[in-house]
């Protein structure tokens, strides 16, 4: 979650895209396997499953799992090569934070998207017919019971967009850079802890989108795709406005010459 392909404000060259495109790629894979075996041993039949009773402790135990996890991406020399969004909404919010080339948003979210069913896949191989049953389903999400796709696009959008604000305003402030992969994984872990028995627990299309193709279960799938886009590109925008309002009175406080 840094700030990758980005010298001197020159666009990248389409092989450093390429590149970078293939370690989101393997990142975003990596988190979807993951995320796939997590929810397979600790919502599907196993000993921990066993131990851990009630949805609340287990989606507490995959977001304990699933944050370090993330964190842990983004501090790799993969990650740190790419920025390792390892989530659309995310590439999209750099872009417009204007830390990120928008040369390189689309094969960005192609080959997020791309990783994200993959890895499902990888799980089902290494795991088996089992990650299909439906307590593991994939790993796929779904919303409580009487969710409209209003209500969700709504709480999906403003959770991205909280993440969005709060990484932003970390990346704007030098001394607080170094814990912005601490953050995204305390986020990433809060929200699926918190929301997952209510949304999902989403805020990431690419987490979404592997599971939901290769299980079959498409509704709710485009609000979970544009959803987080348009709560990041939103709280993106709102952090420009402040900023360069910011930027602006700072200029006039600093120039004598301006009244």
């Amino acid at each position: 979650m840094r700030r990758p392909l980005r010298e001197r404000g020159v666009a990248p060259a389409a092989g450093t895209i390429a590149v970078n495109s293939g370690l989101e790629f393997v990142l975003t894979f990596a988190v979807l396997f993951a995320v796939t075996t997590i929810t397979r041993w600790v919502m599907g039949p196993s000993p921990i499953a066993h131990a851990v009773p009630g949805i609340h402790l287990r989606l507490l135990l995959v977001g304990a799992c699933v944050g370090p996890l993330l964190t842990g991406l983004i501090l790799s020399r993969p990650g740190k090569v790419s920025g390792a969004h390892t989530n659309p909404a995310i590439t999209l919010a750099m872009w417009r934070l204007g830390v990120f080339p928008g040369a390189a948003v689309l094969p960005y979210i192609a080959a997020q998207l791309a990783g994200s069913a993959l890895g499902v896949l990888a799980a089902r191989a290494v795991w088996g017919p089992v990650v299909g049953r439906p307590s593991v389903a994939y790993a796929v999400l779904r919303p409580g019971p009487g969710w409209s796709d209003a209500e969700l696009f709504a709480a999906e959008a403003v959770s991205m967009g909280v993440v969005v604000a709060l990484v932003g305003m970390f990346l704007r402030k030098p001394r607080l850079v170094p814990f912005v992969p601490w953050l995204v994984g305390l986020l990433v872990g809060t929200a699926i802890a918190c929301l997952g028995n209510v949304t999902g627990g989403s805020v990431n299309p690419a987490r979404q989108f592997g599971p939901a193709i290769v299980s079959g279960h498409l509704d709710f799938l485009w609000v979970y795709l544009l959803a987080p886009m348009a709560g990041a590109v939103i709280a993106a925008a709102v952090l420009t406005r402040v900023g360069d309002h910011r930027d602006e009175r700072t200029a006039v406080d600093r120039d004598p010459e301006i009244e």
